[in-house]
């Protein structure tokens, strides 16, 4: 079984796939267990090439690769599995394309109930979020730490998203997600490996 647990990074938005891939390549270096590509472009071709270069990355630096809504693309690039919002589909369908061992995230946002039908549904992990106020997503809703204690009893791993930087992971951690997902707080870091080792680190 797949573990998940560590230092989650979401990919940022970005039109140059090779500046991407040099980002990328920077913090995975560096205690990445898990990257999510997430790109809402419209350009299939550019989605198509960046996540594919990510998928060669990510395999050859050992580190799990998931896609962000998207099971068509997760597919063609080979992916370990994808990452489902409240409209982006069903765990059976996403799991009856991409195969039985597939890692299949549904977002739970601040919804006990929500996680409680994704582990009925089969989901491989839970995602709560956001924790602390957002820059990529502002007007998330906002969703107490208490929630990861509450999860215990589903018996999946948990997943924080929003908001996290290298000063507040380790209240999450010790709330008891089993994963930190982040975007900002990395990439936009002024030392992204710095920020990734220091996160990374909590886990150790």
């Amino acid at each position: 079984m797949t573990v998940i647990k560590g230092l989650y990074a979401v990919s940022p938005e970005a039109e140059d796939s090779e500046q991407l891939l040099a980002k990328v390549s920077r913090v995975l270096d560096n205690g990445v267990a898990i990257l999510q590509y997430r790109n809402k472009s419209a350009n299939t071709v550019r989605r198509l090439r960046q996540a594919s270069l990510l998928a060669s990355l990510c395999k050859s630096r050992r580190v799990l690769f998931l896609i962000n809504d998207d099971v068509t693309l997760a597919r063609a690039v080979e992916a370990d599995g994808v990452h489902l919002g409240k409209t982006d589909g069903s765990v059976a369908d996403a799991r009856a394309i991409l195969g039985k061992n597939a890692i299949i995230g549904v977002s739970c946002y601040n919804d006990i109930a929500l996680a409680e039908q994704a582990a009925r549904d089969g989901a491989s992990y839970i995602a709560f979020g956001a924790v602390y106020p957002s820059r990529t997503k502002p007007n998330a809703v906002a969703a107490p730490l208490s929630l990861f204690a509450e999860a215990k009893r589903l018996g999946l791993p948990s997943v924080a998203i929003g908001g996290i930087t290298p000063d507040n992971a380790a209240e999450v951690v010790a709330a008891g997600a089993s994963a930190i997902a982040v975007i900002g707080g990395l990439f936009d870091a002024p030392d992204p490996a710095a920020a990734a080792r220091q996160m990374a680190a909590l886990f150790d």
